[in-house]
């Protein structure tokens, strides 16, 4: 359904990678480099916002590349994705952890409680003469974790695991002992909610 176009993931998560390779979509890589900058409070406007400043790097990126390289461009539409995934809990939003003792405290804040995990998504659709267009869009799941003691969050931050993970934690390795339930998309947890990713594309694209 998208062979005319050339997808390119403005992400350089290996999660990421997987679930869209998982659901069959032919891709590229180029990861954002931007200085991801918040004006909201509102954790579903976050997520939409940072999404969109990654597909918009990307694009303004490749929009140069082409312009010093025209004969080499690719002469297919391009759409470009940006994702990005935060956790909510009672009023925080929490992002990567920014060392072993945030992580810490982050998975204090989630342990006995229920919080919601947002992933944004951003499209960003190029022509051969630049952007023509973006749409986002987010997910939310809800995800109940059990009480965690002192030396069951220590272990889990000495793994290493946390450091790169929205809310110090990865529901698809060790941490998954520590889910009790979830309400909604699991793979919106992991960091893409590929199926809704689909669909809205489908939509647009029709």
């Amino acid at each position: 359904m998208f062979d005319s176009y050339k997808i390119i993931l403005a992400s350089g998560s290996p999660r990421r990678k997987q679930l869209l390779t998982q659901a069959g979509f032919e891709f590229e890589i180029c990861a954002s480099q931007c200085e991801e900058k918040i004006t909201s409070k509102d954790p579903q406007k976050v997520c939409m916002e940072l999404s969109l400043q990654k597909a918009l790097d990307v694009a303004s990126m490749i929009k140069a590349y082409n312009k010093k390289h025209d004969d080499i461009a690719s002469d297919r539409d391009l759409i470009i994705i940006g994702a990005d995934t935060i956790v909510s809990v009672d009023g925080d939003i929490l992002g990567k952890p920014k060392d072993d003792e945030d992580a810490v405290s982050m998975l204090k804040k989630l342990s006995g409680k229920v919080h919601d995990v947002y992933t944004g998504v951003s499209f960003v659709f190029m022509s051969g003469d630049g952007r023509v267009g973006e749409h986002s869009f987010f997910e939310r799941t809800g995800v109940s974790v059990y009480e965690l003691d002192d030396e069951e969050i220590a272990a889990y931050v000495d793994s290493g695991e946390p450091l790169d993970k929205a809310g110090a934690y990865g529901i698809q390795g060790g941490f998954a002992k520590y889910i009790k339930e979830i309400s909604g998309d699991y793979f919106n947890v992991v960091g893409l909610p590929v199926s809704r990713l689909y669909h809205e594309l489908k939509e647009i694209l029709r």
